[in-house]
């Protein structure tokens, strides 16, 4: 048993024991590697038809964009929505996407418009599928593995990084720019193939889906709502506002300072990709050395000795070891709040809460590296890169007094643990609001514990769906307390109940176990009343 409470993994490669988890695997590599083959080609074929500026800065806003514009519907959807064939369908629209590119680039046809246009559609395809595919990883895998495959999710990244400029740049050469078109096609028919293949089942709902703004709003909730989440989330965004300058002044670094051409900036990008693949390697047993915190917190200031490195570099050599390091920094971070958030997410809002992750990563990212360039041109890139280094070691001190605990001993197991209605009629599921009010009789000598239990109760009331909860103790009655609570509608106190796990049941248990003599706790629902005006 490891620091962090789970089990050792050997190496990176034990999620692979899956056989399907390999297949899909070895299915989304050749399908990054086309990606990657496919944004070499793109780019090139812009700027063999025009040179503007404004076009080709287009092309890169087409690419991001969606990431921004779908991040949190495509979370609901990815809870909403059979989550296969949610990644089925992505798969096809980004297909039908590089081979229309395809069929228009070798019959002469295509035009900057169309390339931005379907490039655009490509990538709001990849952006529903990016949150929907995080989500499915702990269904394929065992929480023991969990580590291993997000892990290697992030060594496709970074292989197909490193292998795919490289073929795309030669089959460029070889076949042109509609071949790597196709031959992006083709790598997307893998990963749809795998997923035909997976006897996913969706789980049965006894009650209507929920509606999608209220479950965008409902995922929203979720995230204020657990500290450990919240933590995480501000750490990413933290370290992406600050840390993304690496990836603003890298091009220029290679191309003013060290003199480099078209070849060795590539070279330098493939020393950050070796260096995420030996992060990779080395993090089963920094995870055995190490718990979260610390582990998240040496990976954040090596990536800011990265920075700093870069601030000053002239040679070669050393700015090529800071991206290695970088690389390893990189990997490990972002490998280990991503296991951090889906140990401790249930099935239901998954999709959400990663959808947040996603924009908390990208929004600061894109912010900070327009900042950051504008403050260079008045500060130069030496000054602006050291402040850049600073501030994200600094982060850690900013955070370090927010909740953040190991994920262990977490049983996301649903438990319907309260009761349900017992009047005679029961409201219709959208009638609504619901006040849900509960009556406590402590145990004189239990009130401390009970204050600090119905604290931890009303973190999983707001978390799971409430958007109003109080507590209010009875005048001159120190002892009865009567906890009330705002739901939307009847449907969604019943999805309350269904969403209570059993690490829940816990938290209630503990406050019931103030009860005096072991008195029941009084539930009773009120449904809101519209008065009827005057006149």
């Amino acid at each position: 048993m490891n620091p962090n409470g789970t089990s050792g993994q050997k190496h990176i490669f034990s999620a692979l024991r899956n056989s399907f988890f390999r297949i899909l695997w070895i299915a989304n590599v050749a399908s990054l590697v086309g990606s990657w083959m496919h944004e070499t080609a793109t780019a090139w074929l812009m700027t063999s038809m025009t040179v503007s500026p404004a076009m080709v800065a287009l092309l890169q806003t087409s690419m991001t964009l969606p990431f921004f514009l779908m991040a949190l519907p495509a979370g609901a959807l990815a809870d909403l929505v059979d989550r296969r064939k949610v990644l089925i369908a992505a798969q096809i629209v980004m297909l039908l996407a590089a081979c229309t590119l395809g069929i228009l680039t070798l019959t002469g046809t295509v035009t900057p418009a169309i390339i931005l246009i379907l490039t655009f559609a490509l990538a709001i395809a990849a952006a529903v599928n990016a949150p929907t595919w995080q989500s499915i990883i702990p269904e394929l895998i065992s929480r023991e593995h969990l580590q291993s495959a997000v892990t290697l999710g992030s060594v496709a990244f970074n292989v197909a990084r490193v292998a795919g400029p490289v073929l795309g740049g030669l089959v460029l050469a070889l076949a042109g720019s509609a071949s790597v078109f196709f031959v992006n096609a083709l790598s997307f028919t893998g990963v749809i193939f795998a997923l035909y293949r997976w006897k996913y089942r969706q789980p049965e709902q006894s009650l209507p889906a929920e509606r999608f703004f209220g479950a965008i709003r409902t995922g929203m909730g979720y995230v204020r709502n657990v500290p450990q989440v919240k933590t995480i989330l501000i750490r990413i965004a933290i370290f992406s506002f600050f840390g993304g300058s690496l990836w603003t002044f890298l091009p220029i670094i290679a191309r003013v300072r060290l003199t480099l051409g078209p070849t060795g900036f590539g070279l330098l990008m493939c020393f950050f990709g070796i260096g995420g693949l030996v992060g990779a390697a080395l993090l089963p047993k920094a995870g055995q050395m190490l718990r979260l915190k610390p582990l998240a917190n040496c990976a954040t200031l090596l990536f800011a000795a990265s920075i700093g490195i870069l601030s000053f570099s002239k040679l070669f050599w050393l700015t090529s070891l800071a991206l290695f390091v970088g690389g390893i920094a990189w990997l490990v971070l972002i490998s280990t709040y991503n296991t951090a958030i889906l140990s401790i997410v249930p099935s239901w809002v998954r999709g959400r809460v990663m959808s947040v992750f996603m924009l908390v990563f990208f929004g600061p990212f894109a912010i900070g590296s327009a900042l950051w360039g504008f403050l260079a041109s008045w500060l130069g890139i030496t000054v602006t890169l050291a402040l850049t280094s600073a501030f994200t070691a600094l982060g850690i001190i900013t955070t370090s007094r927010m909740y953040f605990t190991e994920s262990h001993g977490i049983d996301l197991t649903p438990s319907e643990h309260w009761p349900q209605f017992t009047g005679d009629v029961e409201p219709a599921l959208f009638e609504g609001p619901i006040l849900v009010v509960a009556e406590y009789s402590i145990d004189p000598g239990h009130i401390e514990e009970f204050l600090k239990a119905i604290s931890a109760l009303r973190t999983v009331r707001m978390r799971d769906g409430a958007f109003r909860w109080n507590l209010f103790k009875e005048a001159g009655a120190d002892h009865h307390f009567i906890e009330s609570f705002l739901v939307e509608s009847w449907a969604e106190y019943m999805r309350q109940q269904e969403r209570f796990t059993v690490s829940d049941g816990g938290v209630a248990d503990m406050v019931r176990s103030c009860q005096n003599g072991g008195e029941p706790v009084i539930i009773r629902h009120f449904v809101a009343q519209p008065l009827r005006k005057n006149g």
